[in-house]
């Protein structure tokens, strides 16, 4: 949307608030998504729930490719708003559910690292169809991500289904099966087994292939026990998951990616294809960085990964805002101060991406306890994803009242705040199974 969304202004004319609303709606609708799929997971499971975010990501890009005015395209928006809530719900829990403890930090981590791919394959398709007639270059940018839509609902169906999900729906004996697939050894599967039946309340003593679970296994009950009448545990960990869903997008990463386009013009390049490879190089930036922070995840750990991260975010923000404001007093092109500024963008993509992007997900999906974990992800990502939409559409309206970089400024001070709040509370949880952690 970063590229096509200039096509979309020049043919259809549309205001510059339009534009602020088109860019950070979806996540704001995709607050329906993800509270849909809350309830969806428990129901239906966590593998069908995917197959469903990939059919709604197929039927909005091919509407928003096949628009033909603003209001059309706001629908497609819409749809494609709901499979962002599902997935973004979905796939960290998912991931987390079938990883062993040793190595659920990398897996649990896939998740941002191929939606910070996706991000990169949009900016290369920005500059790819740029050389299209206009009314057909913003179609194509957008329309193209029906094709990995696809890919997701069909592939996920070779997939097993959540362990976790199976023993809490009372189906032990496939729940046995699927461990004794992703488990190194029989011994190990059936030690997972054990853990995951006392976090669900089944008795160890009870084997048999299908049981029958109380209501208070299969979550009645579950927003009472997360909101009205926490216990102190609980009420940490749902402190620490909304803190951090909505510090990562308080910060306004969005808007470096989503108005990248606009910084670089403010900074002083003028061409449309030239703006395009400078967002392909914050792409490849942000998904090099998230490659790495994979690796490091379960052997550094998350909290030294997100403090060091949050810092680097706060001074590049800074930088950036320094730079800019640079420019916005000279009469002149200050070839330094541009260079300064591409360097901050790529800085602060690459310090977001090195930590706070991936750790939000892996940590929101690992310490919540089994029965709340469906629905605390979901909030979680409604906090997200309002805070993203936010952050979307105030950008153009926040720079022209304080300026664009006291607009950086501004994020560089919040960023430094949500420093001080993961010192404070969030724990380490390398190492942890997901049975151990409410502990």
């Amino acid at each position: 949307m970063s590229g096509a969304v200039i096509y979309i202004q020049r043919e259809l004319k549309i205001s510059e608030t339009q534009v602020e609303v088109l860019m950070g709606i979806l996540n704001l609708y995709s607050l329906i998504g993800s509270f849909a799929a809350g309830r969806t997971s428990d129901w239906l499971g966590r593998r069908y729930t995917v197959v469903i975010a990939g059919v709604i990501f197929f039927v909005g890009a091919l509407l928003m490719g096949f628009s033909t005015n603003y209001a059309f395209l706001m629908v497609g928006r819409f749809v494609a708003g709901i499979g962002v809530g599902f997935a973004l719900m979905i796939a960290p829990v998912y991931t987390a559910e079938v990883s062993p403890a040793v190595s659920r930090g990398f897996l649990a981590s896939f998740p941002e690292v191929f939606i910070n791919i996706g991000l990169l394959l949009g900016y290369v398709s920005n500059y790819a169809f740029s050389g299209l007639p206009m009314h057909l270059a913003w179609r194509m940018m957008l329309g193209v991500g029906a094709i990995p839509s696809a890919g997701l609902a069909i592939g996920i169906l070779f997939m097993p289904e959540s362990p976790r999900w199976l023993v809490i729906q009372g189906r032990l004996g496939e729940a046995k099966k699927v461990l004794n697939k992703i488990c190194e050894s029989k011994e190990e599967a059936q030690n997972r087994l054990n853990d995951i039946k006392e976090a669900a309340g089944i008795p160890q003593d009870c084997n048999d292939d299908i049981v029958q679970v109380t209501k208070h296994s299969q979550g009645k009950g579950i927003w009472k026990e997360l909101f009205i009448h926490p216990t102190p545990s609980v009420r940490h960990v749902l402190i620490a998951a909304l803190g951090i869903h909505f510090f990562e997008q308080a910060c306004g990463m969005d808007s470096v990616v989503l108005y990248s386009p606009r910084i670089f013009a403010k900074a002083g390049i003028a061409s449309n294809s030239h703006q395009f490879l400078a967002t392909i190089a914050v792409g490849l930036v942000k998904t090099t960085f998230i490659l790495i922070s994979t690796f490091l995840l379960d052997r550094v750990g998350r909290r030294p990964l997100l403090l060091g991260s949050v810092a680097a975010v706060t001074i590049s923000l800074g930088t950036l805002a320094t730079a800019l404001t640079i420019i916005d007093h000279s009469e002149k092109k200050l070839t330094w101060a541009l260079v300064l500024c591409i360097v901050a963008v790529l800085s602060c993509v690459g310090s977001f991406s090195s930590g706070l992007g991936p750790i939000t997900w892996v940590y929101t999906s690992e310490i919540f306890p089994l029965r709340l974990r469906a629905l605390g992800a979901s909030v979680g990502v409604a906090v997200n994803r309002t805070t993203s939409g936010i952050i979307a559409m105030t950008f153009i309206s926040l720079y022209k009242a304080i300026t664009i970089g006291g607009a950086f400024f501004l994020y560089a001070g919040i960023a430094m705040v949500s420093w001080i709040f993961f010192y404070m509370i969030l724990p380490e949880t390398q190492g942890k199974t997901l049975e151990e952690m409410e502990g």
